[in-house]
């Protein structure tokens, strides 16, 4: 069984927002899911994700793939935490 952390699709139309998720490789992408690590809110402006850092790092130290987007996320994530 492959895990992925990736975004699931939520909010209105013409008013998306994500939640960054791990889940089966398998499931749709708005589907079922393992664990829900943050949000991603692309029409805000400046600080527009949240994201738990640590629950990340586990799920990529046990073989979680994140996709181009959430692991843009989890360097930014690791930068800011690092300056703080």
């Amino acid at each position: 069984m492959s895990v992925k952390i990736r975004l699931k699709r939520t909010g209105a139309k013409n008013s998306p927002v994500y939640r960054i998720v791990v889940a089966d490789n398998r499931s749709p992408r708005d589907g079922k899911f393992i664990e829900e690590l943050g949000t991603y809110q692309p029409r805000q402006k400046g600080a527009n994700y949240t994201l738990d850092l640590e629950r990340a790092k586990y799920w990529i130290s046990v073989g979680a793939l994140p996709s181009d987007t959430v692991a843009s996320f989890i360097k930014k994530a690791g930068r800011a935490a690092a300056a703080a």
